[in-house]
């Protein structure tokens, strides 16, 4: 089973980049999007042939912001939208497909914001969000993907010491919540495979950052450590264009 998570910041401008094509040649059983920025009619219309998925969207209430889209070539047994905290849930940050073997979790984390001005925020949803994964992951293994907006290690940023503690996703803060994923019995797949492999998945549209490959890896797949060693391999994949991110993902025995 091949899983791709991708943060395409804006599914309907990434529609006009050859995301269908793209999609065929990536040729996975399910496609996790973030940052969708749509309504649900207005995401289907954008994927309209894109054929072989079901199609299943968490979308913001706020028009043009956030949004989570699942899609699956097989049909879930059910899927669940939000983690049942209204505070949270108004932002349409998570969709969850069950499936007989596993929960498949999408997620697009929020980010700390401009002079780190929801960082309060950020620490009290990684702390409810952890909660929720591990909910789910105490009736059967979980896959999380998506953008988790924190780079956790220094290998995992281009330029560390400039950002520590002064950019969002790079202070301890952050680094520290997601740690607690982690001692929670998630494995990051990428650096289980590739310990000391320098890849980032997220560049800024500034300096021609993706050119110098001035990068942060702030996507993630993890999986609940029972299933690790089902994990074929993990990858990330920059020569994808079509947006500010590229595409993460992992072969998997399920």
């Amino acid at each position: 089973m091949k899983i791709i998570s991708w943060n395409v910041n804006g599914v309907r401008a990434v529609q006009s980049k050859g995301f269908a094509e793209t999609l065929k040649l990536l040729d996975a059983d399910c496609i996790l999007l973030q940052e969708t920025k749509a309504q649900a009619d207005q995401i289907d219309k954008a994927l309209q042939g894109i054929d072989g998925y079901k199609i299943y969207s968490c979308c913001a209430e706020r028009k043009g912001y956030s949004g989570v889209t699942i899609l699956s070539r097989k049909e879930p047994l059910q899927v669940i939208s939000n983690i049942g905290i209204a505070e949270h849930d108004l932002e349409g940050r998570v969709i969850v497909a069950e499936f007989e073997n596993f929960y498949l979790l999408d997620v697009y984390v929020p980010n700390s914001g401009e002079a780190l001005a929801r960082l309060d925020y950020r620490q009290t949803w990684d702390r409810e969000f952890l909660a929720y994964c591990q909910q789910l992951q105490s009736k059967k293994p979980l896959i999380a993907c998506g953008d988790f907006n924190v780079a956790h290690r220094e290998i995992d940023i281009a330029r560390p010491k400039p950002n520590y503690n002064k950019s969002s996703g790079y202070t301890q803060v952050e680094i520290d919540g997601f740690s607690r994923f982690l001692d929670a019995g998630l494995v990051d797949t990428f650096r289980h495979f590739h310990p000391d492999t320098v890849a980032y998945s997220w560049w800024s549209f500034r300096a021609g950052a993706r050119a110098k490959n001035v990068g942060w890896r702030i996507d993630y797949v993890l999986t609940s450590e029972t299933i690790v060693d089902k994990v074929k391999q993990a990858f990330i994949l920059p020569e994808i264009l079509g947006s500010d991110h590229c595409p993460v993902g992992i072969e998997i025995d399920l």
